[in-house]
């Protein structure tokens, strides 16, 4: 029977041409890229290759692209390297209350090293304000680090407004933007970023494969230690196999990203004007308007979104209830609770993620089902029934 994937936030399959292009990589005799000879020569001809292919998608030239082992490298590099290179500025950081846990943690890393730290918040659709952000910035403040899109309600940030504010005021700015690149179109002079986090997989490259973009000038400390490889910004030996995935995958996401847009913004649509009629009591999460195009995030009252994944995953129907990086953890969505959702309502909430493959068929399938379990859900909630009485509305 067909499986239904609507969490392609938690992994994509490789595109098969992607796939096709890894497995050529394998078959062909490659060197070290840091080697002299001409095995070496050829590797590190590849890779400069994967690295304009990898600049062109957000619009950096290719020296200011390092390659990394994923997005949460990359973020930890960027944070990290950013605060520690420019500490006899000071130790001031400021960001927001909805980040991603690398963010988060690499953030409680440094704060347990004497830095200090300013979260803002954000409005009830998970938006910063970037007054917010100008009014946090000190004469001790080194970096702010802001999300450009939101892996759990899929709000889009004022990334270019923030921006311009940090350029005044002489302050690095990092965006995570694991969750955009390849999915929207990104342009890191237009934002105005000095450091962007990135990874292959979003846009149905290999997973373990990312990048970090590096304005040029910007003063970093390396992460890692050891050779000199990325132009000694990032020790260890490139994963080229991985690296020649995501070239691929960036090619076929800068020629495709308008159709991909135009298929996830449809499919978001039907579904945000046709739940209505299946499930009554829910809020949807996120911007209305700056917003991802192929994540939906909605929270149904009553019921728990573990119950409703489990019950979906027996109809060969996946989804997630949060960031699969969170998975595991009991704590309520951090994000949720920022947005001002209860702490009830966002037990019940889901997070849907478009892909390639799905269809208008699929986002009907998914509302039948859903549709069936929340009325089973709700007849055993005794929340449900406190409010309500006698069960569902049939």
């Amino acid at each position: 029977m067909k499986i239904i994937n609507l969490d392609h936030i938690s992994l994509n399959p490789l595109l098969p041409e992607v796939k096709d292009a890894m497995i050529t990589a394998i078959n062909t005799e490659y060197g070290n890229p840091s080697s002299m000879h001409s095995l070496g020569e050829k590797a590190a001809q590849e890779l400069e290759a994967a690295r304009e292919t990898v600049a062109e998608l957000i619009g950096a030239v290719p020296r200011e692209v390092v390659f990394t082992s994923g997005g949460t490298e990359s973020i930890n590099h960027a944070i990290k390297g950013a605060v520690l290179a420019n500490s006899d500025k000071g130790k001031h950081i400021v960001t927001s209350n909805i980040e991603h846990n690398a963010v988060i943690k690499s953030l409680k890393r440094l704060k347990s090293m004497g830095y200090n730290v300013t979260s803002v918040p954000v409005d009830q659709y998970g938006r910063v304000n970037p007054d917010d952000i100008a009014s946090s910035i000190t004469d001790e403040t080194v970096l702010v680090s802001i999300m450009h899109s939101n892996n759990e309600i899929g709000t889009i940030q004022p990334i270019e407004e923030i921006g311009k504010i940090t350029r005044q005021k002489k302050v690095l700015f990092h965006t995570d933007a694991v969750d955009s690149v390849g999915i929207v179109p990104i342009n890191v002079s237009k934002l105005g970023v000095d450091l962007l986090s990135f990874a292959s997989n979003p846009f149905y490259g290999p997973t373990g494969v990312g990048g970090l973009y590096i304005r040029r000038g910007t003063k970093m400390y390396p992460l890692l230690d050891g050779g000199v490889q990325e132009n000694n910004r990032r020790a260890g030996t490139e994963n080229l196999i991985g690296i020649i995935g995501m070239k691929a995958a960036a090619k076929i996401a800068i020629s495709d990203m308008e159709k991909r847009i135009a298929h996830y913004k449809k499919l978001k649509e039907k579904i945000k004007s046709d739940i209505p009629n299946y499930i009554d009591e829910y809020v949807i999460n996120g911007h209305p308007e700056y917003s991802l195009p192929n994540l939906f995030s909605v929270s149904i009252k009553y019921i728990e979104g573990e119950s409703i994944l489990l019950m979906l995953d027996d109809e060969n129907i996946a989804v997630s209830t949060r960031s699969a990086c969170a998975t595991g953890s009991l704590r309520t969505s951090h994000v949720l609770i920022s947005i001002g959702t209860s702490y009830a309502d966002a037990q019940g909430t889901l997070v849907l993620t478009f892909g390639l493959e799905n269809t208008e068929e699929d986002i009907t399938t998914f509302l039948t089902a859903l549709k069936g379990v929340v009325k089973t859900l709700r007849d055993m909630s005794p929340l449900y029934k406190k409010e309500h009485g006698n069960g569902i509305k049939s």
